[in-house]
């Protein structure tokens, strides 16, 4: 398999950082913070709202992408549009994009990359 060269990273990174930005006006919860948290050391990023409603707390992560072995990994998407078709739609291949939320024997029902 071929390595992603670190210009490649560094695109797939600031890809990732873009639909989170852009997701993030999308889906703030009033009275509360959106926060991103963007870990280029260790491929994590998450977008999370966080804070209080009423008596009610609000610590949501709303999406989580892990960048690991040249494949996006979706942790988490609570997202109306779907992370995975963001990624489609910048000229990601399937075949570097796994549902991680999903059990790993319904993976490759989804017709994205299995691991």
């Amino acid at each position: 398999m071929a390595t992603l060269t670190d210009k490649a990273i560094l695109e797939d990174a600031l890809l990732i950082r873009k639909i989170l930005h852009d997701l993030a006006g999308r889906y703030h919860v009033p009275k509360t913070r959106t926060l991103s948290a963007f870990d280029d050391a260790t491929g994590n990023y998450i977008l999370m709202e966080e804070g209080w409603q009423g008596y009610k707390r609000v610590y949501h992560a709303w999406a989580h992408i892990e960048l690991r072995e040249g494949k996006f990994y979706i942790h988490e998407d609570g997202t109306e549009e779907g992370i995975a078709n963001h990624l489609l739609k910048a000229g990601i291949p399937k075949e570097r994009i796994v549902l991680a939320l999903d059990a790993p024997n319904l993976r490759a029902e989804s017709g994205f990359a299995v691991a």
